[in-house]
């Protein structure tokens, strides 16, 4: 379901205006695409923190009053404060409803690899999102992996998602997505003993050495004290 926005427009350029507008609860915005002129606006904070906070996120479709018009649009550029975070400025994208267009989508992890946790391995998520093509209506709002069966050397690969019906995407089919791998402590360990079990083995041979040379020096003081005898 889109969420609905009404606009203002001419709004004043410059950043001082700008800074005006933050103050009295409004962002400054621009509305472009489709072939259309650019069109500086501004728009409610609170209407815009609405849009921002349904399961769609950034990828929430918004129909946007701009004077009367009634224009569908998804959000193309959130730029924020970068010590505050809050919203400073907003690129609003035209889209067609039929058209296609590309965005970037969340990649979410389900399960528990209890397989790799007993190897103490670990389940490595190296891509977060995924650029896909979609229309407008059958966006997803994520893309859910399940971890469970995962086992020590396996990985899921950008050909291993499900995606919906209607929506594609250009990356590389073997792009790693989620690996599951022994975990850099186990490795740190795992060396760590094997340095100890060479080094006690090393001790062990030298103490065998030295206990040779001591059994040969034995013998050969007995052969002296023999000789002396005779």
């Amino acid at each position: 379901m889109d969420v609905k926005i009404s606009v203002t427009t001419d709004r004043p350029l410059g950043s001082r205006s700008a800074r005006r507008l933050r103050a009295e609860g409004k962002v400054p915005a621009v509305v472009y695409g489709l072939g259309q002129d650019s069109v500086p606006v501004s728009v409610d904070w609170s209407d815009l923190r609405r849009a921002l906070t349904t399961d769609a996120g950034l990828n929430a479709l918004i129909t946007l009053d701009v004077d009367g018009e009634q224009q569908l649009s998804i959000i193309k550029d959130l730029q924020r404060d970068p010590v505050r975070r809050n919203v400073t400025h907003v690129d609003f994208i035209r889209i067609d409803r039929e058209a296609e267009i590309q965005v970037e989508v969340p990649i979410v992890l389900t399960g528990q690899a209890e397989a790799v946790e007993r190897e103490d391995g670990t389940v490595a998520h190296l891509m977060f999102t995924i650029l896909v093509n979609s229309k407008p209506d059958t966006i997803p709002d994520e893309l859910t992996i399940d971890v469970t069966d995962m086992e020590i050397g396996d990985a899921i690969r950008v050909a291993d998602l499900d995606l919906p019906v209607g929506v594609s995407t250009d990356l590389d089919p073997e792009e790693v997505i989620v690996t599951a791998m022994v975990s850099r402590s186990t490795i740190e360990v795992a060396a760590e003993e094997e340095a100890a079990e060479a080094l006690a083995e090393e001790e062990a041979a030298e103490g065998e050495g030295e206990g040779a040379e001591g059994a040969e020096d034995e013998a050969e003081g007995e052969a002296d004290g023999d000789d002396g005898e005779g």
